[in-house]
């Protein structure tokens, strides 16, 4: 059973890395990345801890992989969007379908919160943008820059 949950990660690590790569806008890689480190946290979690080793290794792994994949400006929301969603995922999938709904919970759930979260940041880093006062051109108030310093020499 170990076997085929470490070939069955590096089945879907590798296509999400070279599908989710070719033509992906940030939010697809951060979800693409934070499901993925979802994925190999709860199994190497399970490994080390149990199923609450899985649970804790999915939500450092699906934080890791969404702010590995994000930019700067949005890398917290999405680690934070990427961990709530694995622990609500994984919390899903286990009742519904044991550690293998675990597994598939925690990736779907981490992947849906740092896209989700991803998101939030760059609405965020837009409203910022956008509060900033714009200066409009002057000749009045910058007589500097047209050549009128020659008056006050």
């Amino acid at each position: 059973m170990q076997t085929a949950k470490w070939i069955y990660t590096a089945l879907f690590s590798s296509s999400l890395l070279v599908a989710g790569s070719s033509y992906a806008d940030s939010t697809t890689r951060v979800a693409a990345a934070g499901a993925l480190g979802s994925v190999v946290g709860n199994v190497v979690g399970q490994s080390v801890g149990g199923s609450n080793g899985a649970t804790i290794g999915s939500v450092i792994g699906g934080a890791g992989g969404a702010a590995a994949a994000s930019k700067k400006s949005t890398r917290t929301e999405s680690a934070i969007g990427a961990g709530l969603g694995s622990v609500a995922g994984g919390a899903v999938g286990k009742s519904m379908n044991g550690s293998t709904g675990q597994l598939i919970g925690a990736a779907l759930g981490a992947a849906g919160g740092g896209a989700l979260g991803n998101k939030i940041g760059d609405d965020r880093n837009v409203n910022q943008r956008s509060n900033y006062k714009k200066v409009k051109y002057s000749p009045r108030h910058n007589d500097w820059k047209k050549g009128y310093q020659k008056k006050y020499r």
